[in-house]
Order: C-alpha cells, then structure tokens, then sequence
C-alpha cells in the first residue's frame, strides 16, 4: 500500500561554502569537450573554488518540526542514501516530510553535486572506492561476500542480488583528506538554514559532533546513527546544552571493527555527561529492534527507527 502524497510549500536546492585558490604556472592544452565539436583551449591557470556544498531543501505542508532537520550521509555515500532505499522504498527524507519537518539533505565537500574541484591538488590523497564485494561484510550485511548472498540471521537489509547492485551504484568515491574543508562546508550550511536538529550517520556523525561544537548555537539535538567517530576531547563542554541521541544496529559484537568503534563512541558520550551534557544511546537489539545493518535507514524497519528518532524530538519540544 503506497503512501499518500506529500504536501510541500517550498521545494529547492542551492551550494554553499568553498574558498578560492589561485593557479598559476601550468601549461595550456587543447581539449574536445564534446566528439564532433570543435577543440578548446583551455587555460588551467586562474581561480578555482574548492569545497562547496550542495544541499536540497523541502518544507511541507504544513510544516510541525519547530527547526528544520538536517540529514547528514556517511563516508563513501551522497544525500541520495536517506532519499530511497535499495529495494525502493521511501527513505527518511520522505519519513521526516510526512511528520511535518523541513528537510535539508547534502552532499558532503567531493561527493555528489557538491562536486572535487581541485581537491587531489589541494589536499593531497587519491580517492578511495569501493568495490561490490567491500561493504558487504564491513557494513554488517553478511559473511562472505554479495556473490555467495549469505546474511546474516534476521537480517534487514534488503540484501538480494538486485537491491545490492542498487545500493553500490550509490557509492561514490571519497577523499580521506578533506575533513577540514567538509566541516567548513557544513558551518556555512548551518549558517545559512539557522538552527537545526542534524541527523548524521556514520563518517557525517564525525562531522556532526565536530559542527556541534564548533557552532553550538546553530545546532538544537543532534541524532547520531552509528556515528564512525566522536568530537573533540577537549570541547566536550560546547555540547553542554544539545541533546544528543546516539543509535547502535545489531551484529556489533561479532565485527572486527565496530565494537571498538561503539567502545569510542561511548566513552566520548560519557565524557559529554560529565561536562553537564545529555546523551541518550539506543542499542537497538536491547529494546527489541533487531537485525540491523550499518545502513540502518535502508533497512526493511527503518521506519520503525525512524519513529523511535521522531518521538525522541517530540520529546524535547522540536516537534509541534
């Protein structure tokens, strides 16, 4: 049965960020843009903008959420992960819309829209891609590979043979040397919408915990889903008045990774208490919510998280 429409008031996207760099010094080529066309000159010398953003902003109608709701992408991924899942269902842009949330949806600095302009050069590093066979394991999905289809039990991921090709053609290449210029990015996006709740998975709850303290008053509750890393050891204090939701999946224990990961990310939780901050952390399996992935908001009970996320903000007054 398929959702009623969605109502918006505003629909629209722009980029933000970025700083200039000059070249200078480099040769003159020839280039055909186009087979068929006529040859171009192009003179690699001059400006360039690097680290911009794209973002995409929808309000319905009517519109409940008190801030607008910011959802942030992981490492290797673009907006376009909280859009639809694998298997085609509505992602969390549309959840949050039908409860009533501006939504803001980016893509970080060098991935999607937002582009790399000059980024190898000016950062140093090649970027990383993954292949078909990477995340199956290193998201949670399954042992083995995507080839032999083996998940593990109860899983939810829709892990069949088409869903995964569609959720690795969504994989982009990513930089591992852009931290600094992704989190500039960031500020100005929040500079530009104003305060809002950031909900960030993964590598984006690095960068959510990072903008949080950095721009405190731009940031009303941050939802960190299976956040990669944590803040800044010694700005623990910046995060005194944000509440903070933290979400763990399931098969975390068996993982090579992410129990040390989860270790970090609860450690930094309780240095936040101690500074007079308040973080909640949901272990999905312990309330009952099982099988989860890395990639929660793909999961066939995404929705089911995503409520326990929309009750948490309501709760705290976000939420009219």
């Amino acid at each position: 049965m398929s959702n009623p429409p969605v109502a918006l008031a505003r629909w629209g996207s722009f980029h933000v960020g970025g700083r200039e760099v000059r070249v200078a010094g480099e040769p003159p080529r020839e280039v055909l843009f186009t087979p068929g066309s006529a040859p171009a000159l192009l003179d690699p010398n001059g400006t360039y903008l690097v680290g911009a953003m794209y973002a995409q902003v929808m309000e319905p109608a009517p519109r409940r959420g008190t801030v607008p709701l910011m959802l942030w992408h992981g490492g290797g991924l673009t907006g376009a992960c909280w859009e639809t899942t694998p298997d085609g269902r509505e992602g969390w842009q549309h959840f949050f819309l039908r409860q009533g949330w501006e939504v803001v949806v980016g893509d970080a600095v060098e991935r999607g829209r937002s582009g790399w302009t000059r980024i190898p050069e000016e950062t140093g590093g090649v970027p990383v891609t993954l292949t078909v066979e990477n995340p199956w394991q290193r998201f949670r999905i399954g042992p083995g590979t995507p080839q032999e289809g083996r998940v593990f039990p109860g899983q939810q991921f829709p892990a069949d043979a088409q869903s995964w090709r569609n959720f690795i053609r969504g994989c982009v290449p990513r930089f591992t040397t852009t931290d600094e210029l992704t989190l500039a990015a960031y500020g100005a996006l929040l500079g530009r919408i104003g305060p809002s709740v950031v909900v960030a998975h993964s590598q984006g709850g690095f960068f959510a915990w990072r903008a949080a303290q950095e721009w405190p008053e731009k940031v009303r509750a941050l939802v960190l889903v299976e956040p990669a890393s944590t803040g800044l050891a010694g700005k623990v204090a910046a995060l005194a008045d944000i509440p903070v939701l933290m979400i763990y999946g399931d098969y975390i224990e068996g993982d090579p990774r992410w129990p040390a990961i989860r270790a970090r990310g609860l450690a930094f939780a309780e240095a936040v208490r101690a500074a007079g901050g308040q973080v909640e952390v949901v272990d999905l399996p312990a309330i009952g919510i099982t099988g989860n992935s890395h990639m929660i908001m793909m999961d066939r009970n995404s929705d089911a998280v995503a409520g326990l996320v929309q009750e948490w903000l309501a709760r705290r007054g976000l939420h009219a």
